[in-house]
């Protein structure tokens, strides 16, 4: 195994410089729609897209088509692509989106012809990967590897893990399916891993699993956080002051309302709390299969005095806001996954607390600013947000710990350097 790179280095704006003469080819398992005057895509992605953009000449950019409303996700907001900064330097491709086995063999044959193509142009190449069936960014990996070309691999979170967890979720039909396929992505996935020349892996629970199998792994965040998202440090000081001063609790999460993300955990650690005597009020931001489910609860437990779950909230602002006034962000996920809304919490001044992992373990690991229980303890984290309420000098430390931590996460640099380890190594 070659150099692991913790984080991002620094030693790769000169190589960031030198690609802005480059063209990246990035094949992704992003849904792209029709949209009345062309095709869309999520407002974060098309973020991303711009500081891509900024980094290099130019950028293909290759999607899943969304067939009609089937897939459609009340929760995204969608912009027209030829509206985004730079868009004369981004092209888009539109994939077809074929989870199912029949779909992914019809459409074979064409796709990877497409993608041997742009593959044999581009400069640089960077492949997202995260299952089998429908996983261009894995073909395209493996038309890299007949090409004989370098080629970086991106992995969001470890999907085998993910299915493995959320098995008891899914209908017989479908937990058949994921079962027999298990052993082969995980084997695929490092196979695709090892023979490519840079593995950039979201979060320390993807790193830790992948980072053996790559001859250049590098730790990332995937963020869209600007410096103007940082709480400002007077509103610090007069959130920590508020702290001391013993002011109720604001506790709130953001995410949706499903199996992976521990909502009924989430409830129970707050009830048990609140039997302990903790005066707080707690807000869940976002929809989801389970919100139902989620208010019986709330009515079963005899939460309504404190537990408000909002549905889903579209205005970004709004949500940075509300972490900017709550104390504690607490989260019970359950999966190797690497969720940006505790970049956000902590870019917001709010301590995460929840289950330990390695991912929210190594965001804070430095400066601090998170306390965790174990695993699927939501007892412990019962009483860890009891302990944090009855000492509220340690409370305030996280607060101010987790705004220092929040500076790291800066889009502009991060973005940056990743372009530099692209440019470098792919």
């Amino acid at each position: 195994m070659g150099l692991i790179h913790t984080v991002e280095p620094s030693d790769t704006d000169d190589v960031a410089d030198a690609s802005r003469d480059e063209t990246l080819l990035l094949v992704t398992m992003v849904r792209l729609r029709q949209g009345p005057r062309g095709l869309q895509l999520d407002d974060q992605t098309c973020a991303g897209l711009a500081r891509w953009a900024e980094r290099f000449k130019g950028v293909v950019f290759c999607g899943l088509l969304m067939e009609g409303d089937a897939e459609d996700d009340t929760s995204v907001t969608w912009v027209d692509v030829d509206t985004l900064p730079d868009s004369n330097r981004l092209r888009f491709l539109a994939l077809p989106f074929a989870y199912k086995v029949g779909a992914f063999s019809r459409a074979y044959r064409a796709t990877r012809a497409l993608l041997a193509e742009e593959v044999g142009k581009a400069d640089r190449l960077c492949f997202t990967i995260g299952c089998i069936f429908g996983d261009w960014g894995a073909v395209g990996g493996l038309e890299a590897i007949r090409q004989g070309r370098k080629f970086a691999v991106w992995f969001d979170r470890v999907e085998y893990d993910v299915l493995r967890n959320t098995l008891h979720t899914m209908s017989f039909k479908r937990r058949f399916k994921e079962r027999m396929t298990l052993p082969f992505m995980k084997i695929y996935h490092h196979y695709l891993v090892r023979r490519s020349s840079l593995g950039l892996f979201q979060g320390m629970d993807t790193f830790n699993a992948f980072a053996a199998s790559s001859s250049n792994p590098a730790c990332v965040y995937d963020v869209h956080t600007r410096r103007e998202d940082f709480i400002a440090a007077a509103d610090v000081m007069l959130k920590a002051a508020q702290v001391e001063a013993g002011v109720p609790l604001k506790i709130t999460y953001v995410g949706r309302a499903a199996a992976m993300k521990g909502p009924e955990d989430w409830l129970r650690a707050i009830h048990d709390a609140v039997q302990a005597g903790v005066d707080l009020d707690a807000t869940w931001l976002g929809d989801g299969p389970l919100l139902p489910q989620m208010r019986s609860m709330v009515d079963q437990l005899g939460l309504a005095g404190q537990v408000e779950l909002v549905g889903y909230v579209g205005d970004r602002e709004t949500v940075l806001d509300r972490l900017r006034q709550s104390h504690l962000f607490l989260f019970c996920h359950k999966t190797a996954e690497s969720p940006r809304c505790l970049i956000e919490a902590l870019v917001s001044g709010c301590p995460i607390v929840g289950y330990g992992a390695p991912y929210p373990q190594g965001l804070v690991e430095g400066e601090g600013g998170g306390a965790f229980s174990r695993m699927d303890d939501f007892d412990g984290l019962a009483a860890l947000i009891v302990a944090l309420d009855r000492d509220r000098k340690r409370l305030a430390g996280l607060v101010r710990d987790a705004a220092a931590t929040g500076r790291k996460f800066d889009e502009a640099t991060l973005y940056r350097k990743r372009a530099g380890l692209i440019a470098a190594h792919a």
